[in-house]
């Protein structure tokens, strides 16, 4: 009854024919059954354009004077999906979240080029355990492999654009969801096949490997924001680097020798191949984030990234984001005393970390009431180190939780309410303490930092 409602509803709001297009507006509408929040949210680029709030029948509606043909976003939190949007489309949606990607449908003007993406992603998805036991193949092998699961797509888009109108943004942008997946496992696949293979150096590739890449435009402005095409740029400009480094800097494995240098000089590539304002500024993102985060190096090391970044990339839309992760960073290194962060006791009282540090041996750890799995497995843990280390303090630092809703959660897993802390201030506790990922720890010693950067699983 749900969908024969739903199919009148379409019909009734939409008059013409998807290859028809009677006005410059846009008309963007559609239904979300089992709803987790109020507004669907419509994003081109990374820039919120427009909020539609659900009415009593979980349904939105977006009217745009005039539009920029391309890509968009919609956003139901916490899930999103692509939408292709041009002048003239009265395009409808129905999506149910309990399976978002799977349930999506498009129907009216725009549908074809739509359901076309939403038929990839999925069918990239379906595939990927598959591509996982393939890297094991020679290189002719896996490229034969990859090949023919290309074509089969490709085939699929000759026939619809046979049978329907595509303009050449539409043809340029449902060839780019089919391309740039398998482009991606190619770069990865030298470096996927020497672990699986044990191998100590990346195989030897013919020469015709990469053929793909001669036609490639690394600075597509209307796929900037098309993660397949992000990721694939990301992907490439690692490759290119290490292969470059092992070439040209008598380096057998540049990434493990190495990380600054490895990260300095694909910074150096970043900035003679990618021109294209916010691609150039993402990567240089990306690069800057992955380096900081993960890797951890000392604080020379950082100071040296930190110094070639703002050289080559001083004008980064990003650039607070990076400087303030520096900072961070920079500040919760060994031997530092403790950032003077002040959060609240079980009683309401402010305090600072240092404080509840200062005498003491003490594991900081970290948890929300919107994760409840990680929590869940995090007082687990807790307990287990507790009863292991007698001698250390694990204390608790809540974030994004109302007062009410913490100090149950603290009485209901019977955590002791003197070792259990709230911030009431979320992004100064994630900023300051570069609270990445969720399973980090701090360890201190009389205010004093040990390891900023410790994990609640491994580092025990």
């Amino acid at each position: 009854m749900n969908k024969i409602l739903f199919c009148l509803f379409i019909l009734l709001s939409f008059s013409c024919r998807d290859d028809h297009r009677q006005s410059p507006s846009v008309v963007f509408t559609g239904e979300i059954v089992n709803p987790t929040g109020d507004y669907v949210y419509l994003f081109k680029n990374d820039i919120e354009i427009d909020s539609a709030r659900l009415d009593e029948n979980n349904r939105f509606s977006f009217r745009l004077d005039s539009i920029s043909e391309g890509l968009h976003n919609f956003k139901h939190n916490p899930e999103y999906q692509y939408v292709y949007l041009q002048e003239g489309d009265s395009l409808a949606l129905r999506l149910n979240t309990t399976d978002f990607d799977e349930s999506l449908v498009f129907s009216g003007t725009g549908e074809k080029i739509n359901n076309f993406l939403i038929e990839m992603f999925l069918a990239h998805e379906d595939e990927e355990e598959y591509i996982n036991t393939l890297y094991s193949l020679s290189p002719d092998e896996f490229s034969r492999e990859i090949d023919s699961l290309r074509s089969v797509k490709l085939e699929y888009l000759q026939r619809l654009m046979q049978e329907h109108e595509f303009t050449d943004k539409t043809r340029e942008i449902a060839q780019a969801s089919i391309d740039f997946d398998y482009y991606i496992y190619k770069e990865l696949y030298p470096f996927f096949h020497k672990k699986r293979q044990g191998m100590s150096q990346v195989p030897d590739l013919p020469e015709d490997f990469y053929d793909y890449r001669d036609d490639l435009d690394l600075n597509n402005e209307e796929l900037t924001y098309f993660r397949p095409y992000y990721k694939y740029i990301n992907y490439h400009l690692s490759n290119r680097t290490y292969m470059q480094c092992v070439k040209n800097c008598d380096m057998a494995n540049p990434a493990i020798k190495s990380y600054l240098h490895f990260n300095a000089h694909k910074l150096g590539l970043i900035d003679s191949l990618i021109t294209q304002k916010d691609l150039r500024d993402n990567v240089f993102r990306y690069v800057a984030i992955d380096y900081l985060l993960k890797v951890q190096d000392n604080e020379e090391n950082n100071q040296q990234f930190i110094e070639k970044f703002h050289q080559l990339s001083g004008n980064n839309k990003h650039i607070k984001e990076i400087n303030n992760l520096y900072e961070g960073i920079r500040n919760i290194q060994p031997n530092k005393e403790l950032p003077a962060i002040r959060v609240a006791d079980h009683s309401g009282n402010m305090v600072e970390l240092k404080d509840i540090a200062r005498g003491k041996d003490v594991v900081f750890y970290f948890w929300s009431a919107n994760q409840k799995g990680h929590f869940d497995n995090m007082v687990s843990r807790i307990r287990e180190l507790e009863k292991k280390y007698p001698d250390y303090h694990f204390i608790g630092l809540n974030f994004n939780t109302e007062d009410d809703t913490w100090q149950n959660l603290v009485a209901s897993k019977g955590l002791d309410p003197e070792n259990q802390y709230r911030s009431r201030n979320f992004e100064e506790l994630t900023n300051t303490l570069v609270i990445y990922p969720m399973n980090k720890v701090i360890i201190a010693k009389d205010s004093l930092i040990v390891d900023a950067f410790a994990n609640l699983y491994t580092s025990f």
